[in-house]
């Protein structure tokens, strides 16, 4: 199967009119587009994109900001509906859509803009206005077909304004041409309707007066943040999504490639497992690998819940399996609080030594990435320990498996999951392998330009360093200490949002000591003290402080440090990640380094003599030091990913801070910084308390049918 380009929501940037200035006087507004425009075509932006961008938007901007309407939002090359993958052809892209709320009407105002550099038109003979000539390019269509393409595509049953309130209209601009110029686009018999308005330079004041009718002088990033949601780029946080659902319902609706890999897997399970009820004379013996692959953010497990979902539903006995406690803890204690039959569902790699007879229907594989060689651990005798691969431990266990796998998060040498490993698997059982990758981003607020720029500051697979470009989607700032990086989080977790404190294993990791289970301090920068995340399966300090399979969700996690174990597969609005000293900047290189700790007699705890990693599975000299420098880089790329509105990074290493200043660049934009108090109320969406206790109503797959459900995840 081609793993080809996919597009879904794509828009190349949302900046408010005045932004979009801002960002054009610093010379970055047409290097972002041009950038963001190969991530999505896979092709260069001709020269005359690139230059057509930097007239005619800054043109339409300026007026707008004239016009007193510069807090308009302005969506940039924007795809004309959900799913173009459905339409054959090059994907539908209006040049801006521009958005805010009616000055008169309840609900949005969006206006569909197609802009024109032609300076002439004239008519061909004998043909209608539908069809001109421009000088040097030949025939066109008149714009305002092309106008009303967009506007049935954005209006109609499946575009982003389905369901809405809103006020729809459209227009040319045409700011080097006059009336007489261009006279058959705007004679009596040129096309009509609420899209085909045409201006040109002797038509601005008018074109200004019409920008004050159609948009109020405020609200418009709240406008924006609905048309974002409905457009898909704005997700529901995995763990509210499946607290809503009460863990087994269809909750999310999955979109594009998301939505064709769950159809075809559920497609296949019916045709090779024999019906629950009902056993086949013949059973069909055939075994099926999905292999998924994705980067974060990519939707993931967005699928595989869905698909345990509607398995369930449909009676065939699935589970869902990961490699990461912090994923299956936070579902399993936060989701399924009270419920044995649900937290009986997710499992571990490593508990399928024994495969369960009879075989399961489905497993599910959640960040297989993570697979070990082996099925191992501390607490089991050796004899209990696996003999044969893990992933084969994974096939034995079930008829149907599911894995899905990013090799650029894998983050100990002990992790051996990647494509080949599972394609070899698959061989070996003569099993029939489906692969499958996603590309559309939605987690960090559906911006695939701050995850290449995450991956190029850090050099993650040659990646490229580049200044990052504010597009309205994502945050990231850098501070100058960690108080003032605790304070922000603190900050917004008090307004309302999402938040918590990650960092590099850069320090030892002391556990909870004493009968109260007291936790040390052990990030220690200077004056400032704290501790990490509880490492221990029950409640510490007096049972006020959270064990650390549910420090990512409970709220008095808010005091302590995650690291990537605890973090990987979680998500929250904003994000603090402190870089240590495992990974510093030196010139134009990155240096990785391994530490070494001290005893400190008083406190009965380790310090830190020479800084570096800490981490007991990366730091050894076993691991060579080409390895160690990849599993740090894949471990900042999993922290720096891990939020969906904001990063506030801190570095304790002076030059290192620098380097990511350079790149970050000014912040100080209007309205870009998305503080719980300046996000339109639509945007402030509440995260959810776990349920009560109780055991739930299990719905069989007619009743999911049934319900309709407006929830996104990533």
């Amino acid at each position: 199967m081609p793993w080809g380009i996919h597009l879904v929501s794509m828009l190349l940037l949302k900046l408010a009119a005045r932004d979009l200035l801002k960002l054009n006087s610093r010379r970055r507004m047409v290097p972002h587009l041009a950038e963001r425009w190969k991530h999505f075509l896979t092709t260069e932006a001709s020269l005359t994109e690139r230059s057509a961008w930097a007239e005619s938007l800054v043109h339409l901007a300026e007026d707008l900001v004239a016009a007193d309407r510069g807090n308009v939002e302005m969506i940039v090359e924007c795809a004309a509906t959900l799913d173009e993958a459905d339409r054959a052809g090059a994907p539908r892209l209006i040049d801006v859509v521009l958005v805010g709320h009616h000055p008169e009407e309840i609900g949005l105002s969006v206006q569909l803009v197609e802009l024109k550099r032609w300076s002439t038109v004239t008519r061909i003979e004998r043909a209608t206005s539908e069809l001109v000539h421009v000088p040097g390019m030949g025939e066109k269509k008149h714009p305002a077909l092309q106008l009303r393409e967009y506007y049935e595509a954005f209006t109609g049953a499946r575009g982003p304004l389905h369901g809405l309130d809103f006020e729809c209209g459209g227009f040319t601009y045409l700011h080097n041409a006059t009336d007489a110029s261009v006279l058959p686009l705007v004679g009596v018999d040129a096309p009509t309707g609420s899209y085909a308005r045409v201006y040109t330079n002797d038509r601005r004041a008018q074109l200004l007066s019409d920008l004050r009718g159609s948009f109020a002088a405020d609200g418009a990033d709240s406008a924006a943040e609905i048309l974002l949601r409905s457009m898909g780029l704005r997700n529901t946080p995995l763990l509210d999504a499946m607290i809503r659902s009460s863990g087994e319902d269809t909750v999310f609706t999955l979109r594009g490639r998301q939505k064709k890999v769950a159809d075809q897997i559920l497609d296949t399970a019916a045709k090779v497992l024999p019906a629950p009820r009902q056993p086949a004379l013949l059973p069909d013996e055939r075994r099926v690998v999905f292999l998924v692959t994705g980067g974060a953010g990519t939707g993931k497990s967005a699928i595989g819940l869905q698909l345990k979902a509607e398995l369930e539903a449909d009676g065939r006995t699935v589970k869902y399996a990961s490699g990461s406690r912090a994923f299956n803890g936070a579902l399993q204690e936060h989701v399924g609080f009270g419920d044995r039959e649900f937290k009986e569902s997710f499992t571990y790699f490593s508990n399928f030594v024994t495969p369960p007879a009879p075989p399961l229907d489905v497993l599910i594989c959640d960040e297989a990435h993570r697979l070990r060689e082996r099925s191992t651990n501390r607490f089991w005798k050796p004899e209990d320990w696996g003999t044969k691969p893990q992933v084969d431990e994974l096939l034995d266990a079930s008829r149907l498996t599911v894995f899905f796998l990013d090799e650029g998060q894998s983050v100990r040498p002990q992790e051996v999951g990647t494509v080949a490993l599972v394609e070899d698997a698959a061989r070996r059982y003569d099993a029939h392998l489906v692969r499958y990758r996603l590309r559309e981003q939605f987690r960090c607020g559906g911006s695939d330009a701050y995850i290449r720029w995450v991956r190029g500051a850090l050099g993650v697979s040659d990646a490229v360093p580049e200044p990052w470009t504010p597009d309205g989607l994502m945050h990231v700032e850098v501070v100058d200490s960690p108080e003032d990086l605790e304070r922000i989080i603190r900050s917004e977790a008090g307004a309302g949002a999402s938040a918590r404190m990650v960092a590099g294993y850069c320090w030892p990791w002391t556990k909870p000591l004493g009968k109260e289970k007291r936790l040390e301090p052990d990030v220690r920068i200077g004056d400032w003290h704290r501790p990490w995340n509880a490492d221990s399966e029950s409640w510490c300090e007096n049972k006020t402080v959270p064990p650390s399979k549910i420090w990512s969700v409970q709220e008095n996690g808010l005091g302590q440090i995650g690291c990537v174990y605890t973090a990987q597969g979680l998500e929250w609005d904003w994000c603090g990640v402190i870089m240590g000293e495992d990974m510093v900047r030196r010139g134009d290189r990155w240096v990785f380094r391994r530490g070494k700790e001290r005893a400190d007699k008083e406190a009965g705890a380790k310090r830190v003599a020479v800084p570096g990693s800490f981490d007991p599975k990366v730091k050894p000299r076993s691991v060579d030091d080409e390895e160690f420098a990849r599993l740090v880089r894949h471990a900042y790329h999993v922290l720096m990913t891990r939020a969906s509105r904001a990063t506030v990074l801190y570095s304790t290493d002076e030059e290192t801070r620098d380097y990511l200043k350079g790149l970050v660049g000014d912040v100080d934009i209007h309205g870009l910084r998305p503080t719980w108090e300046n996000l339109p109320e639509q945007a402030r969406t509440p995260h959810l308390p776990r349920p009560g206790r109780g055991r739930r109503r299990r719905r069989r797959r007619k009743d999911v049918d049934s319900q309709a459900s407006g929830l996104r995840l990533f």
